[in-house]
């Protein structure tokens, strides 16, 4: 057994969000800044004045999610080309011009409509993207022993697989949980995604969208990602402090997937209708915590997944491909933990295994350790907790019919007892009675 433990790690102090933002997000002053092109936010601004009828300055800055010197030169160009006009004035200023699109700029907006109708914030480059991530990567992601043992203190778990699971976090690198079903794979998995998202510190940027090749890839969404604070107030965006808005401030991601699994999940998922594309689940959990549960249950085949992941796994790179043909890079950069109670060697070969650095087993638990989640159990339901019934419990039925413990029995037989003394119209407890109408419906006996 290693000595290393999850505090022995100390990854480099991350930059405080102000000092980040500050140095790497600062806000585009002009169109050239942004990095994108002019033409190209000429067709978002236009798309915007288009579904929402006369709006001012402030309105299209915080749509865009750009500061009103942006919008100001757009604006100047779209009234030179009459593709607009100042239909009013909300208040002092030109931030709160009114304008409204012309019949020719309606014409022109009908024609970009057909190349795509995203009308949402302007996105970043592909290049900043890239750029970004590296810096807020998940292996410089600050997790403490104490993070690890408070994630962990709702779980009886022992000091040394506390330790395995400690030093697995603080890499930041792939693992795989394997053994019986009922241990708690999937509950040490979500623990997992909690310590990270949670931990002092441990919030990144994610940018709304990214831009390659004048394609829209929808980035943020509220499932998997959940901001802590977004730049929304266009009048305060050009103030000391504040960050290009094109990009929200979150929790670092956990992203949960399961059994419903498959390669296009994994792929750019372009929109027929709307022509713009959602951004694969890996790229979402960029920066977090992937969790792939019932791994090997998946309506991919471990195979497909390993030919698919091989090399991003190792080199931290994947490639994606839009509809065009055209290929491009993005970070693969989360922590990927795989859960599985199928036999590891019968899902992938040693060289998927060589690319996931650490494989932990969750095994049955020891009758010490099922006394212990038995008495959490009854003291989180207010049960008196009676050493002798897990005796009963032990000897009556495990024992002699050769049932296997496991870590989720004292929940699930608790709810039984629970149900029965419902129905029974009395209080629970751990009586003799009510545990053999617990385990003689929640067990086949043989």
């Amino acid at each position: 057994m290693s000595e290393l433990t999850a505090g022995e790690r100390k990854p480099e102090a991350p930059e405080s969000v102000t000092s980040f933002a500050q140095t790497v997000l600062r806000i585009p002053a002009t169109i050239s800044e942004t990095g994108l092109n002019s033409d190209f936010l000429v067709q978002l601004i236009m798309k915007a004045l288009y579904f929402a009828g006369e709006v001012n300055g402030a309105y299209l800055a915080e749509r865009l999610k750009l500061p009103y010197s942006v919008i100001d030169e757009l604006m100047n160009f779209l009234r030179g080309q009459a593709f607009c006009e100042v239909k009013g004035v909300d208040g002092s200023g030109r931030l709160f011009y009114r304008y409204g699109i012309t019949s020719l700029g309606r014409e022109r907006t009908r024609e970009f409509l057909e190349i795509n109708q995203y009308t949402g914030p302007a996105p970043i480059t592909l290049t900043q993207y890239i750029s970004v991530m590296q810096k807020q990567s998940i292996l410089k992601a600050p997790v403490s022993r104490s993070d690890v043992m408070q994630g962990f203190s709702h779980l009886v778990l022992s000091q040394e697989a506390l330790d395995l699971l400690g030093q697995a976090i603080s890499s930041g690198r792939a693992m795989f949980l394997y053994g019986p079903s009922g241990n708690g794979k999937t509950i040490i998995s979500e623990a997992i995604g909690k310590i990270i998202s949670h931990a002092s510190g441990n919030q990144i940027f994610i940018p709304y969208a990214v831009e390659i090749d004048g394609h829209i890839v929808k980035v943020f969404d509220q499932v998997n990602h959940t901001a802590v604070l977004e730049n929304s107030s266009p009048t305060l965006l050009e103030q000391e402090g504040r960050f290009d808005g094109r990009w929200v401030l979150c929790k670092r991601p956990v992203v949960f997937v399961g059994g419903e699994l498959s390669l296009n999940m994994l792929d750019l998922s372009l929109n027929p209708i709307s022509k713009y594309y959602e951004a694969p689940l890996q790229m979402k959990a960029n920066g977090g915590v992937f969790i792939i549960d019932d791994f090997g249950r998946q309506l991919v085949s471990p195979w497909d997944l390993l030919n698919r992941w091989i090399v991003p796994l190792e080199k931290r790179m994947d490639y994606l491909t839009l509809h065009t043909g055209k290929k491009f890079p993005v970070p693969f950069d989360s922590l990927v933990v795989f859960a599985t109670n199928l036999e590891p060697q019968s899902l992938v070969d040693e060289a998927f295994f060589r690319r996931i650095r650490f494989k932990m087993p969750v095994e049955d638990p020891t009758l010490d350790t099922f006394s212990e989640i038995f008495r959490r159990y009854c003291e989180a339901n207010g049960i008196e907790y009676r050493p002798q019934s897990i005796e009963y419990l032990h000897q009556e039925y495990y024992q002699k019919f050769r049932i296997k413990m496991r870590s989720c029995h004292p929940r699930d037989l608790i709810d039984q007892i629970i149900s029965a003394a419902k129905y029974l119209d009395r209080p629970p407890a751990l009586s003799t009675e009510l545990l053999d109408k617990a385990c003689r419906t929640y067990f086949i006996l043989k």
